[in-house]
């Protein structure tokens, strides 16, 4: 079961080794056939790029933004702001995703400075850059843009940092049957219709939440008009053999991944500067949403079926790229940095000094500055 894991998670055995198994629990998972949404015209442009009013999104009423200072005892500031800001829509999915035909995505907005903004006859708030959507990796949350967001922000950008469906502080039960890479992507379509109305975006992804984007910005190329990638999983298919485990090998297997040792080996090994950043805040940041009820049931239903396949669509992103890399990335293997140069039609690479696998985290002026720096430059 162990060797197993590490072809689920990027950690080395010695390190899975040291970690004891522990139970979790699964609901029954159902294949449905895909019935993909219908794409929307949407006009291109950098000046296109109007926010939609809360007012026209449809909150989850029931949803509490995740109690980071109390519940949590977490004391990183950011943290606490960023959940603050955080809500959940309620966004149209095909229905083999739910029955019902809608989930609940969570999600953080950070509105772009008003020094940079303008206001349209209508109300709306206009910016300069496309808005950019922000995706975190391998079952983390928006939370992981706690930095991040807010600098974004303060150079003008719009933000919205989101929830992939199944895992952060999305709705998990009742009425959901697949949290499938596919429904992932389906339910990030349906929240960009809903919340961002189907304008042209760009869309971040860092280390599994690149797969997520690279298969977004394929699919809705309509919409999609930049890319950036943050060490991101681009040319690794799926999640190996975990995803013919049988069932209770997969329970055993989803236990270990929510795991105090897991999870503290996991954060040390993500930065460069361990000692200022793996810290213990950063670890409860990391593993709070593990402990909602349904997790467990969410992540062994993704496993199971297969993951995400992004190897084939990289080279098949028509918007310029940007690809950050944290230069001491100990997770992802460098290679992969100018392999996504060569392979995307139209991408940069800017590496990140003094950097682990997180740019957005350990580095997040730095990161900042080359998003917009990329978004303002005459690419678009």
């Amino acid at each position: 079961i162990k060797q197993l894991l590490l072809l689920t998670i990027v950690f080395s055995p010695s390190l899975i080794d040291q970690i004891p198994l522990s139970d979790a629990f699964l609901l029954p998972h159902t294949t449905r056939t895909f019935i993909p949404l219908p794409s929307r015209p949407v006009l291109a442009g950098r000046l296109s790029a109007t926010t939609t009013t809360s007012s026209s999104i449809n909150l989850d009423p029931t949803f509490t933004p995740p109690d980071i200072a109390g519940e949590g005892e977490i004391g990183e500031v950011a943290a606490a702001e960023a959940a603050s800001l955080m809500k959940r829509a309620i966004v149209p999915v095909p229905t083999y995703v739910s029955p019902k035909g809608t989930v609940g995505i969570s999600y953080i907005h950070w509105e772009a400075a008003a020094a940079a903004t303008t206001t349209t006859t209508n109300d709306a708030k206009q910016t300069d850059t496309l808005p950019l959507i922000l995706l975190h990796g391998f079952d983390s949350s928006c939370l992981e843009y706690r930095r991040l967001g807010p600098k974004l922000a303060a150079l003008g950008i719009d933000v919205y940092a989101i929830d992939l469906l199944g895992w952060g502080y999305t709705q998990l039960k009742p009425d959901i049957t697949s949290f499938s890479a596919r429904a992932k992507v389906d339910a990030l379509t349906g929240f960009w219709n809903t919340v961002g109305g189907g304008r042209p975006v760009c869309i971040a992804g860092a280390s599994l939440g690149g797969a997520a984007a690279i298969e977004f910005s394929v699919e809705r190329s309509d919409i999609v008009k930049g890319v950036v990638l943050i060490d991101a999983q681009g040319f690794v298919d799926g999640v190996g053999p975990m995803a013919m485990l049988p069932m209770p090998l997969a329970r055993l297997g989803v236990g270990v991944l929510k795991s105090v040792p897991l999870r503290n080996s996991a954060n040390k090994m993500s930065y460069f500067d361990v000692e200022k950043y793996a810290t213990e805040d950063a670890l409860k940041i990391g593993r709070f949403h593990c402990l909602r009820e349904g997790w467990n049931d969410a992540l062994v239903n993704f496993m199971l079926s297969g993951g995400f396949a992004p190897a084939e669509k990289v080279e098949k992103i028509e918007a310029p790229g940007l690809i950050l890399w944290g230069r001491q990335d100990g997770i992802l293997e460098k290679e992969f940095a100018q392999k996504f140069v060569d392979t995307m039609p139209s991408a940069e690479l800017k590496w990140i000094e003094e950097c682990g696998h997180v740019p957005h985290l350990e580095q997040p002026e730095e990161t900042a500055k080359a998003i917009d720096s990329f978004l303002r430059s005459d690419r678009f």
